[in-house]
Parts: C-alpha cells; structure tokens; sequence
C-alpha cells in the first residue's frame, strides 16, 4: 500500500468509436505527495487533459484507477476543483457570486453567512481580485476573469487543484504575473496541484516535477523529471541559471526528438 497523497495506479482508458474502442491512455503511474506541484506535458492528443478528466472524476478508467487520501476517486467532488483555460465564470453573476456559488455548495453547512463572506473576500484578496467584488465578468480583462476562476476554486478549499492549461489564452505579460500569483499562492496555502501546459518555460519555473508523455494512442508517462530549484523562485534570475536552462533543454529534447510528433501533410 503507497503512502503517497495522491496515487495514479495503472489507468488505461478506452473511448468507443464507430470502428473499433480507441485507447487514449496505457499503464499510467504516479504516485503524487501532499503539497507538491505536478506539470504535465506532451504534445496534442498524448492524453494530458483525459489523465487530468479521470483524476477530477469526470471520466471513469477502463483499468486502473485513482486514490486520494486513501479513498478511490470514482466521481466530482469538491476535493478536486478544476481551473478550465476558459474561466467558466456566469456572465450574469458578479465577481463575489461567482464565488459564492461554490462556497454556499461546499459550506452552507458549516460557516455563517458573516464567514462565508469573510471566506470569499479572503480568497479573491488571494489572487488580487478583492477590488473589483461587484463587477461582472464583462468588465474584466481575461486575466482578471481567471483570476475569479482561480479564486472560486481555492474557496472550495480542495484537496487537489487541477489547472488544464489555465494561462494558455492569456498574453505573454498577463500570463506571467499569473505564474507569479499561483507561485505565491502555492507557497502559502500549500496546495497539492496538478497542472497541464504546452509552455516549457512555465513547466521548468513552477513545478517539483514535470511529467513528461508518449504520444498517443495508448500514452503514458515517458519521463518524469525532478526540479532541483530552491522556493521562491524568481523568473529574472533563472533565465540566467545553468539549471533552469538545463532543465529546459531535457524536456525540449524530450518533446522533439524522443517524441517528436509526425507531421501529417493533407494530399
């Protein structure tokens, strides 16, 4: 028995199709410690957002499965809140019920209406969002809307946060006072995240590790790289570290030579 926080145990899955079930994922282990910082990576179609989809109980393996503090995960539940790359947010709702949508279904029960706005003022102050409680998300930038996506997740205060490409739509300055802000965040809170990025950059500056996969059909997990880089990190001072860039250059020659994609020229 692992005494790992989160363990992902030989997941295999397979989606029907007119012809014969495709096989997305083959065989996938990972066995993830309370409080550490988990990047996936891969080229399209490697199966990255499925792994992702079974961890948060969207989708079910086909063979093998996923524990969470000792307990099968088999459906959604509050323990794992996702971070889409579109904030999802309710264009009619303000900021503050945007957030407060997901506090009331997690703790209608157990706070007061005084702690539970105190909780959604906390946790938009988190992510630098407390200024702007009464706004709807169509006066906000597309930064400031993943901000609010961020902050209504960290409300639910789960056990894993998973983020499917969350900064992937955003420009390269909003994106990188985000990674900033989710480095911060992480420090403080300590949360255990799950991240999926195409950015090799963004993998090497916020992760403990950096799971590398096949290509598919039938992925898995390729390569699993530690980052060897003390907390905090500060993104002006790596780009000059042999490290960093020594990281860098191992997933980078991961991705396009030992993965390398085909190209597929249509006739």
């Amino acid at each position: 028995m692992s005494n790992s926080y989160l363990e992902i145990s030989r997941v295999g899955i397979e989606f029907p199709t007119d012809n014969e079930p495709f096989r997305a994922l083959e065989n996938v282990n990972l066995a993830i410690n309370k409080g550490e910082f988990i990047s996936l990576i891969g080229h399209s179609g490697c199966g990255k957002s499925t792994v992702l989809n079974i961890v948060a109980g969207l989708y079910k393996a086909t063979e093998g499965g996923v524990i969470l503090e000792g307990r099968e995960v088999d459906q959604p539940g509050p323990d794992r809140a996702v971070v889409f790359q579109n904030h999802a947010l309710l264009p009619w709702l303000t900021v503050y019920q945007n957030v407060e949508l997901a506090v009331k279904c997690v703790f209608k029960k157990n706070k007061t209406k005084a702690e539970m706005r105190d909780w959604i003022e906390h946790n938009l102050s988190l992510v630098h969002m407390d200024h702007a409680l009464h706004k709807l998300p169509g006066e906000l930038s597309g930064g400031m809307k993943q901000r609010v996506g961020i902050a209504r997740c960290l409300a639910m205060q789960p056990k894993v946060l998973l983020m499917d490409e969350p900064f992937g739509a955003l420009d390269a300055l909003t994106r990188a006072h985000l990674q900033d802000s989710l480095m911060d965040i992480q420090q403080q809170l300590g949360n255990t995240v799950i991240m999926i990025t195409h950015d090799v950059d963004e993998a090497v500056l916020l992760s403990d590790r950096i799971v590398m996969m096949t290509n598919g059909p039938a992925a898995s997990i390729g390569e699993v790289l530690s980052i060897e880089l003390s907390r905090p990190r500060n993104r002006v001072v790596l780009a000059d570290d042999p490290a960093f860039n020594q990281y860098r250059q191992q997933v980078l020659r991961f991705l396009y030579e030992k993965q390398k994609k085909p190209v597929v020229i249509a006739a």
